[in-house]
């Protein structure tokens, strides 16, 4: 058995196989290997590269008995039985850093095209109508952002709101994180002051169903709301009732509560929920398909990033 050998279950950039084979290890590539066969190998392997094909549970992980580290090419590890794999040793490394540009650009845009309904002015023209009135637009300065959890992501969209002339603050559950960008306030402060809410949060069991209406009844303002980080953060439902009373001034969401742990189309449940066809025809809402830290740029960031990780085991 060859203990240099990385399991690869997802497809990268190149430049991710090339660094690990300059490192010394031998690359498999098994991007479409039935998970019944790939668990057979997995004792052949030090490492294992994934991102969200499927998830990393305790019975993956006893199969793949001689494995030293598992690398996503991603921001989080909630596809991975995390504690399981520490109490293996096995070392667990993420990406953060390699697309929190791509997301706070992404959040941005989500922002200002909201506010401008940029979505709503472009589908009137494609019908022949030009109608200035029926879509003038809101200014961001002036207003309150709140930010729900300021790690990577969340500290780069408070970072590229600097010269919007803007109220930043943020919660999050650990302490001192402030820098010059935003201010640390309790979660009751940004539900009394935010007037835009931007989630920026990792999905664990603490923040799975915290957008509910609990939380939105406590927002003291009606409020733009932007979730660029994990769909189950938000129950469906009741976002789509605060936007039908207008708590919600609207709505822009590159994940969705009904994504699949691999990420992968929502469109396979031929029953889907009312609330997830109120989203698509609602003209306050902007959606897109889980790709706000999918960027040419970031494809490049995330593989450096595990390489420089992985260079250090």
């Amino acid at each position: 058995m060859n203990s240099k050998k990385i399991l690869h279950v997802d497809e990268n950039h190149p430049l991710l196989i090339k660094g690990l084979s300059d490192f010394g290890y031998k690359n498999i590539l098994s991007y479409h290997t039935p998970l019944d066969e790939i668990k057979k190998e997995l004792f052949k392997y030090e490492g294992l590269i994934i991102r969200s094909r499927f998830p990393i549970d305790k019975e993956i992980i006893d199969a793949a008995s001689n494995l030293k580290f598992i690398a996503r090419v991603g921001s989080g590890l909630e596809n991975i039985a995390v504690d399981y794999a520490n109490s293996k040793n096995i070392y667990l490394i993420a990406a953060p850093e390699g697309n929190r540009n791509a997301v706070g650009e992404h959040a941005i845009g989500l922002l200002l095209s909201l506010l401008n309904k940029l979505r709503l002015g472009h589908s009137s023209i494609q019908k022949g109508n030009w109608l200035r009135e029926d879509h003038r637009g809101f200014e961001l300065e002036g207003k309150t952002l709140g930010i729900i959890g300021y790690g990577n992501t969340g500290k780069n969209f408070a970072e590229k709101l600097k010269g919007f002339n803007v109220k930043v603050i943020y919660y999050d559950i650990k302490p001192n994180l402030s820098n010059k960008y935003a201010e640390q306030v309790s979660l009751k402060e940004l539900q009394e002051q935010a007037e835009v809410l931007s989630l920026h949060v990792p999905q664990t069991r603490f923040t799975t169903g915290m957008i509910n209406n609990e939380f939105i009844a406590r927002m003291r303002h009606p409020f733009w709301f932007i979730n660029t980080s994990r769909g189950k953060a938000v129950i469906t439902e009741d976002l789509v009732k605060g936007l039908y009373s207008k708590k919600i001034l609207g709505a822009g969401l590159d994940v969705l509560e009904y994504e699949s742990s691999s990420f992968q189309s929502i469109f396979k449940n031929k029953k889907r929920p009312k609330a997830f066809d109120y989203l698509l025809n609602a003209e306050n809402v902007i959606l897109s398909p889980h790709v706000a830290g999918w960027t040419a740029e970031s494809h490049i960031k995330l593989a450096k990033t595990i390489l420089d990780k992985i260079k250090t085991l």
